[in-house]
């Protein structure tokens, strides 16, 4: 082996471990104690950010806090999304929160760098348009009379400053210079797919102005979706996500299918690069991996939250446990509902 092929090798390890780490800053999310990220020094202290990132905090501190949201958001929302699979998001005190399930080029890793850009810009726009940032507002480029009549007005939501600084922020680690490796790629066009589950769902929101509620008058605005329907469409995309390979297409790298019968991607769906593990073991070697052993399953369910496939087939305990209730609540005049609270004992399953 030759000393120039061993330095390539070591280059492109390297790149792909750089790359795989791109989502250390959703430690961000950890970090309730250090309160507001208020001045310049607080961005030194801050785990899980790359130097650029650092550069990025101080020159944006007012917009850093919803950075922190949006972190957060992401990882509620991928928990929620993966509750009843395998691996359920489970973060970790250290630095990446997924573990190791995101340095590996699996799906779960796209929907994680998916559902993190997305959030990034979600929460940014959001700031913008409840007038917290100095920097950005509404979307004063929506304006006028719309096509079908209704006059433009309100306050849009900013998601083309939201969308710019998630690409500068989340992206930085990709872009930077010499960053061509197939994992870098798989970052990069994951994190965009997630931008466009928001910017391809952007929605009409109107109100009505006129005599006894007629819409004489009707103004509206542009809206984000609500982020749970962002997820639902990241959490589909993930579903029937394409495995794809690194391949130079002239002087180009780029993805391409790994079979070459499956139609090629779009920008909008996932890709990733190596089949994901069973997450049926507690795997020490792993962090983040840690089995299935003792999670919730349905007894009568057929699909991944099953007792079957949650439990990998090691079979499950079976308890009696009593639950409590609201029930036979009464709405009183005027204005509250009173319940009454039932007991009862239901069943649960967890896995062996």
């Amino acid at each position: 082996m030759s000393s120039e092929y061993l330095i390539k090798s070591l280059l492109m390890l390297f790149l792909a471990l750089f790359s795989a780490n791109a989502s250390n800053w959703l430690y961000l999310a950890k970090l309730s104690s250090v309160g507001s990220i208020s001045d310049e020094e607080t961005c030194e202290k801050l785990r899980g950010l790359i130097q650029r990132q650092v550069q990025i905090c101080k020159r944006n501190v007012e917009v850093m806090d919803a950075v922190r949201r949006g972190a957060q958001l992401a990882i509620d929302e991928c928990q929620f999304q993966f509750r009843n699979r395998r691996w359920n998001c489970s973060t970790l005190e250290s630095v990446p929160v997924f573990g190791k399930v995101v340095t590996q080029g699996t799906r779960e890793a796209a929907f994680v760098y998916a559902i993190s850009a997305a959030s990034v810009a979600f929460a940014v726009t959001r700031a913008c348009s409840s007038g917290e940032l100095d920097k950005c507002g509404c979307d004063r480029n929506v304006h006028g009379v719309s096509p079908e009549g209704f006059q433009w007005s309100g306050c849009s939501d900013n998601i083309a400053y939201g969308v710019a600084f998630s690409q500068s922020f989340v992206d930085v680690r990709e872009r930077s210079k010499g960053q061509s490796s197939n994992r870098a790629l798989m970052n990069l066009h994951n994190n965009e797919a997630g931008r466009k589950a928001i910017l391809n769902h952007m929605r009409v929101e109107c109100k009505c102005h006129g005599v006894s509620g007629s819409c004489e008058v009707k103004t509206c605005w542009k809206a984000m979706p609500p982020f749970r329907k962002v997820g639902n469409i990241i959490k589909e995309k993930f579903d029937g996500a394409t495995e794809v390979e690194l391949r130079k297409v002239g002087t180009t790298k780029v993805l391409v299918p790994r079979n070459s019968q499956f139609k090629p991607h779009t920008d909008e769906d996932l890709v990733y690069l190596d089949p994901s593990p069973d997450f049926c073991e507690h795997d020490p070697r792993t962090p983040g991996i840690l089995g299935t052993a003792g999670r919730f399953c349905n007894k009568t369910s057929k699909a991944i939250d099953g007792c079957e496939l949650m439990c990998c087939g090691r079979g499950f305990h079976t308890e009696e446990v009593e639950v409590v209730d609201r029930c036979s609540c009464k709405f009183h005049w005027c204005c509250y509902v009173k319940c009454k609270q039932c007991r009862k004992m239901v069943e649960m399953h967890t896995c062996r």
